[in-house]
């Protein structure tokens, strides 16, 4: 079917809206995963079909439907390019207004053939969830790229589909990416498509209305958890009740102090080592540009169970401390994790004042929990979780 339907833009009803509680709404954006997406199936289709595009249609993972402008369109029967242009919304994105671009053209190995050019990065350190060499298209986004072209790709037909940013490696100092090993450019990013407005107010008042919520269904234990993932992680490995699992995102402290405020006695934190073993050192926003000394804890603890100077400085130098999970339990250290949990629930409980009872469960990136403490066994145990995989250490 045609992508170049004669109807109305509805790009922003069909995003949506995120409505705060003192009455402001904040409009919804696109990633720049999402927007690779729709210029690789555009520039496919003019591929194809033999004529320009004005518009395409995409479905983004969280399943909304978008209608894109097509910009920049040039083919001819070997190559088509075209660009979609980023839309954040109303998050603060410094990538808001740049062009992402796809180039598709036939090749003869079958199959949808993925690369970065010009402003998108490549992955230069071992830890992230990409290989060392590869282009910083994560791995969501590929998956959306490919399920954009794969009714469109003709049988017995193998594409390449490069993506590029132009700008991206001057706009990519201003990110992480290269304390993270990506050099070069920007990271092609997004799990559903959709950017969610990201004001640090606006974040804080939605989370807390969490709370009172939780209580009203007859929660006295909560279990807090940075974000979507580290929730259903919770939830579906490890049993807990979905009402009461909150997401926190960076504001471990706020949404402790909420907690406090509204009578909670109990709570978990449960989710990546990589955001708790901030909370261990102290750290109560997790969010790297306010603090960001991850190794430096992981690696103090696992030197006071007597690793050898080689790990620490392995630490010391990976990307994640998640790189470094292998090493520290080839060495027979996988008490450090418990110790780490242990180490965040009483400074979360002296952040609470001590009003708050407080127990901690570590994950790795799949939701396998790397150390949890016995205050989190007895909170679980409330809660209905399964406490047989929940490894712990006095």
């Amino acid at each position: 079917m045609s992508e170049d339907r004669n109807y109305e833009e509805t790009k922003e009803n069909s995003l949506g809206s995120h409505r705060l509680p003192d009455g402001r709404v904040l409009r919804r954006g696109y990633t720049t995963g999402t927007c690779a997406a729709a210029a690789a199936r555009a520039a496919l289709s003019m591929l194809v079909e033999g004529r320009p595009l004005e518009h395409v249609a995409l479905s983004t993972p969280a399943g909304k439907d978008l209608r894109l402008k097509v910009l920049d369109p040039q083919f001819n029967q070997n190559f088509s390019l075209c660009a979609v242009e980023k839309d954040a919304g109303d998050d603060p994105d410094i990538t808001n207004g740049v062009k992402v671009y796809a180039r598709v053209e036939y090749i003869t190995e079958e199959g949808i053939h993925l690369e970065g050019g010009e402003g998108v990065g490549r992955v230069t350190r071992p830890g992230l969830s990409l290989p060392v060499g590869s282009s910083a298209i994560n791995p969501a986004p590929r998956q959306q790229i490919k399920e954009a072209l794969k009714e469109l790709v003709p049988d017995r037909q193998g594409i390449k589909v490069t993506i590029s940013i132009p700008g991206g490696e001057r706009l990519a100092e201003k990110t992480l990416n290269s304390a993270l090993g990506i050099e070069g450019g920007l990271s092609i990013l997004g799990t559903t498509g959709i950017v969610e407005p990201m004001s640090e107010e606006a974040i804080q008042k939605s989370l807390v209305l969490q709370i009172p919520q939780a209580l009203e269904e007859g929660f006295t234990s909560l279990v807090l958890t940075p974000g979507r993932r580290g929730k259903s992680q919770a939830e579906e490995i490890l049993g807990l009740p979905p009402g009461a699992v909150l997401q926190m995102s960076n504001f471990v402290g706020y949404m402790l102090s909420s907690c406090l405020k509204y009578g909670v006695q109990e709570v978990i934190l449960c989710g990546s080592l990589g955001k708790l073993v901030k909370v261990a050192g102290g750290i109560f926003n997790t969010h790297s540009r306010q603090a960001d000394a991850r190794r430096e804890i992981l690696a103090a603890f696992t030197a006071r169970e007597g690793a050898p100077r080689e790990l620490i400085e392995e630490i010391m130098g990976g990307v994640t401390v998640e790189g470094a999970v292998d090493s520290i339990k080839e060495a027979g250290l996988e008490r450090v994790f418990s110790c780490i949990a242990r180490a965040s629930s009483l400074r979360a409980e002296d952040y609470s004042k001590k009003k708050i009872k407080v127990g901690t469960i570590l994950l790795n990136y799949k939701g396998k929990v790397l150390g949890a403490d016995k205050k989190a066994l007895e909170i679980g145990g409330k809660l209905g979780c399964h406490q047989s995989i929940l490894p712990w250490w006095e």
